[in-house]
């Protein structure tokens, strides 16, 4: 089911809030297993193949964390125990997403022609991440026991479960387990409506109306210099507006139930280098790849080289990570370079004389939205191939068309650079503090009414007409 679809709004949501705070009158609990039954629910009636292999995952993970948390078992059978956790969650993960890829690349160096075709499930590498995390820590004595239906609620979770943010169970645990989250707050409920609308609009109307412009690079054989940098600056800002309607839409719904989820996404492409770019664009991807892959690999702990090296090990599997192609190793490839890069500059030179941190400041943004649409092409093409084909044609000035559809492409980018680099971000509008719980005190002081309200549902009433027929997130796929 998607979040912009007219079932979801006018009757899922509806419905599950409604059983939700109605429970929570009676009790603390039932409301808890309710809506983890409502996410299960939510999951099945678009992947209804893979409910199983969901709870399946959950009795699992919660059965290893219960050998780590409960049972007294000595180090090394505490080491078994997470080593067996960890190894089934990344065979699945191995199964279900890279077992394709993997016979595909044994065939092309060994001539042979055997075919796997596996169905990814939603959301699996989502789900996956959160409960090896959850059992990283448990092994580290950093979990308490939870039940287990506040447990299946963390990782099915509906509002994060297809496309993220990766949860982390200390931060989510707690919210379930507080008796106000199942009381209807009528100001969480109102500011968690005007997140969602915002998401909404731009997933409707912003996504999904310049994705066309995606086609004059990316289905087009030979396109020319300035179709090849429409199309890569149409999918830049797609894939913006798709990545931050969705991750509005989750905050939204989320408020709705008193639940505060992380910030997920925070204005990247105003990052003024990669390595910030990297704290704003999938922030909790960001986090669990860097406490659960890149520091126990060693960090910057065994100098300068070593850390490089593991920079790039750890931008490969996040590569990876996003789906089994070449295309994105090379992506990844790129991102860990451009990181190395710019930690190497970092070192060299620590600190820029003030007279000219400004021009500083707009040179990096410059440049890292340039590395970033370079490796954005690689992260949509096809293949690698065509993905050299988009960038030739991108550093082949001599070839251009500029017709009308050119010129209006143009101008239709222009208008979304300058959302994107002028407008506030969401949080900043509603000033959504996650690690406080606090959200929209303007508007609960009455300085942001009624003005604000209007412009909210307008934004809410373009948002639900701009509703296509079936138009899935970009990172539903991964």
């Amino acid at each position: 089911m998607l979040f912009n679809s007219y079932p979801f709004i006018l009757l899922f949501l509806p419905v599950v809030l409604a059983g939700y705070f109605w429970l929570g009158r009676r009790s603390n609990l039932t409301p808890v297993i309710w809506l983890a039954l409502a996410s299960l629910a939510f999951y099945a009636i678009g992947s209804w193949q893979f409910v199983a292999l969901l709870v399946l995952s959950i009795a699992f993970n919660y059965g290893i964390g219960h050998l780590l948390i409960v049972a007294k078992l000595g180090p090394s059978r505490r080491k078994a125990a997470l080593a067996l956790g960890v190894a089934g969650d990344l065979l699945v993960l191995g199964i279900f997403k890279y077992a394709g890829f993997a016979v595909e690349n044994v065939n092309a160096l060994l001539g042979m022609h055997f075919a796997v075709h596996i169905l990814l499930p939603v959301g699996i590498s989502f789900y996956t991440f959160t409960q090896i995390a959850f059992l990283v820590d448990a092994y580290r004595g950093q979990v308490a026991a939870y039940a287990l239906p506040h447990y299946a609620l963390f990782v099915t979770y509906f509002p994060h479960l297809i496309a993220g943010p990766i949860l982390h169970h200390k931060d989510m645990i707690p919210q379930f387990e507080r008796e106000e989250t199942k009381r209807p707050d009528g100001h969480l409920i109102l500011c968690g409506v005007i997140i969602f609308a915002i998401g909404l609009f731009k997933k409707t109307c912003l996504a999904d109306g310049i994705q066309p412009l995606v086609a004059l690079a990316f289905e087009t054989r030979s396109p020319s210099f300035d179709q090849a940098w429409c199309g890569a600056l149409a999918y830049t800002f797609q894939l913006y507006f798709d990545f931050s309607g969705y991750s509005d839409m989750a905050i939204g719904i989320s408020l709705m139930f008193g639940i505060f989820l992380p910030v997920n996404f925070n204005s990247p492409y105003k990052a003024t280098s990669i390595v910030e770019f990297w704290r704003r664009w999938h922030v909790t991807l960001s986090q669990f790849l860097r406490d659960y892959l890149y520091i126990p690999l060693g960090g910057n702990r065994h100098g300068r080289v070593l850390r490089y090296v593991n920079l790039l090990i750890t931008m490969l599997l996040g590569g990876l990570w996003h789906g089994a192609a070449w295309t994105f190793v090379v992506w990844g490839a790129l991102h860990g370079a451009y990181l190395c890069v710019n930690h190497a500059f970092n070192a060299v030179v620590p600190t820029i004389p003030s007279a000219l941190a400004r021009p500083a400041r707009i040179g990096g943004a410059v440049l890292t939205f340039l590395a970033v649409v370079v490796a954005w092409v690689f992260f949509r093409a096809e293949s690698v191939a065509w993905a050299l084909r988009v960038l030739h044609a991108m550093a082949d000035p001599s070839n251009v068309v500029f017709g009308r559809e050119e010129i209006a492409a143009l101008v239709m980018i222009a208008v979304y650079a300058a959302l994107v680099w002028l407008a506030p971000n969401t949080q900043g509008i509603l000033g959504y503090d996650h690690a406080n719980r606090r959200v929209g005190e303007n508007l609960r002081a009455g300085r942001m009414r009624p003005l604000f309200l209007y412009g909210a549902s307008l934004v809410l009433a373009f948002g639900i007409l701009g509703i296509q027929s079936h138009s899935e997130f970009i990172y539903f796929r991964f």
